[in-house]
């Protein structure tokens, strides 16, 4: 009987052990995972934690007595030591009964995650310094919210966590500000989406600081706390940490499974790594952009999944294929939808591309019904040939789902004639005639023209 382990089993590791299992199922499938918890919706978590009434378990997926059920071996609280590759050996930690062991495997699959970055800070271990990872993170934060009823919250960083988790303190009456280093909230945004989320932060009451440094944590008198920046302090009674995530690559590393130039481990399309019968899935590995073609390290949930899905596959013995991303995510900041896809200008501009940008701004239903609401997008469109190359939007509307249409284009290789040309639905409580899609791709032919004239009639070209 073949063995393939897999370490992880939250989204990429159970995805990975659910379609190994189902592909060979006389194989020993077993999973090692460090935590309690095997497969939950951790994105759920701010919307969790915003409604006192909820228990965390609620975002559990599948239970570890549903695994077994699967008649997959799960072994929780179970680290992953080191790897002998040569000989497929696993050295296993019991975190619980404290035990040491070795596990042979015919297949192994990497699905070690990420890990959320803790800066080097002084003062961010104290008790009320919190992240938001992992679903014990998510319990220790709400039942400090239950138990020492704070009122007011910093959160340091404005990527997604950040932003969700804004709405959420807020919903909890807490009094909170954000502070991120960079120059506007949701780096990796275009301007004017950034502009947008920082209006609707200020509307609903949360204190925007950007371009702020973040010095220390200080306690003040054993019951506040204060966080020093560049800027002054800002006294508060409790502090999330939402500065981004790096893969857990340690194991893959100290073993010599070969990491890309993101430092993900790097794979091939069928979740392969640089070592034979070693597959590598979800945060901790690298994929393949499919506008730039480029690797890439973009953890999300939805990712996750699919590689260890192609991961599982492989690793019991199948020849799939993982196609590759665009990015494509979205988040929710109070009556805000905010979502990309594909490559924004400036890190089109960066892979030596050249782009511009277009902005539109269109309703997002027919004029005369009540309701609509402004929807703000902007597109990066290659010079020359008018492909298109990235789509992030902004509104109070059906945004998140509108962003499915750019992502759908993306993979077609549209440009933005074909996108400007596509028939999309229409009926007034669901969009005007020309949707926001349709009008954005007609603003970026227009703008590309202005722009390839521009360029022709500078001084020293010659026309046509």
């Amino acid at each position: 009987m073949s063995r393939i382990v897999v370490i992880g089993g939250v989204a990429a590791g159970m995805s990975a052990a659910s379609q190994a299992k189902r592909r060979l199922p006389e194989a020993d499938v077993v999973v090692l995972e460090r935590g309690p918890y095997v497969s939950y919706g951790a994105c759920g978590m701010p919307y969790n934690i915003e409604d006192p009434g909820r228990t965390m378990d609620d975002l559990v997926v599948l239970t570890p007595a549903d695994v077994r059920e699967r008649e997959i071996d799960l072994r929780l609280r179970h680290r992953a030591a080191g790897l002998d590759l040569e000989r497929r050996v696993v050295a296993v930690q019991d975190l619980e009964g404290g035990g040491a062991s070795e596990l042979g495997y015919d297949a192994l699959v990497l699905a070690t995650g990420a890990a959320p970055v803790r800066p080097p800070i002084p003062g961010l271990d104290h008790s009320r310094v919190f992240l938001l990872r992992e679903l014990t993170d998510g319990q220790a934060l709400k039942q400090h919210l239950a138990e020492a009823q704070p009122a007011r919250a910093v959160i340091v960083g404005a990527g997604y966590i950040g932003m969700e988790m804004a709405e959420a303190l807020r919903g909890r009456g807490l009094a909170v500000t954000v502070v991120e280093r960079m120059g506007q909230v949701t780096p990796g945004y275009d301007p004017a989406i950034a502009a947008l989320v920082a209006d609707a932060l200020q509307r609903h009451g949360v204190s925007v600081e950007t371009g702020v440094s973040v010095q220390a944590v200080e306690e003040v008198g054993g019951e506040g706390l204060t966080v020093r920046t560049d800027r002054g302090s800002i006294p508060t009674d409790m502090i999330l940490v939402a500065v981004g995530v790096r893969p857990r690559v340690e194991l893959a590393r100290s073993a010599g499974v070969a990491l890309g130039e993101t430092g993900a481990i790097a794979v091939d399309d069928g979740m392969r790594t640089s070592v034979p019968a070693v597959f590598a899935a979800g945060d901790c590995a690298e994929a393949r952009h499919i506008v730039s073609g480029r690797a890439v390290w973009i953890p999300l949930g939805t990712t996750a999944n699919k590689q260890g899905k192609v991961a599982g596959a492989n690793a019991a013995g199948a020849s799939e294929r993982f196609a590759g991303v665009a990015g494509t995510a979205g988040f929710k900041v109070f009556d805000l939808e905010v979502a990309r896809t594909g490559l924004s200008t400036v890190e089109a501009v960066g892979l030596g591309l050249e782009a511009v940008t277009a902005v539109s701004r269109q309703r997002s239903r027919a004029h005369g019904y009540p309701g609509g609401n402004p929807i703000t997008t902007t597109l990066a469109v290659e010079r020359g040939s008018g492909r298109l190359l990235g789509a992030q939007m902004a509104g109070v509307g059906v945004v998140a789902k509108r962003i499915d249409v750019f992502a759908t284009a993306l993979t077609a290789g549209f440009d933005v004639e074909a996108l400007e040309n596509l028939d999309l639905s229409y009926a007034p409580p669901f969009a005007p005639v020309y949707d926001p899609v349709l009008i954005a791709a007609t603003v970026a032919r227009k703008r590309l023209r202005a722009a390839e004239r521009k360029e022709a009639a500078a001084p020293g070209r010659v026309g046509r």
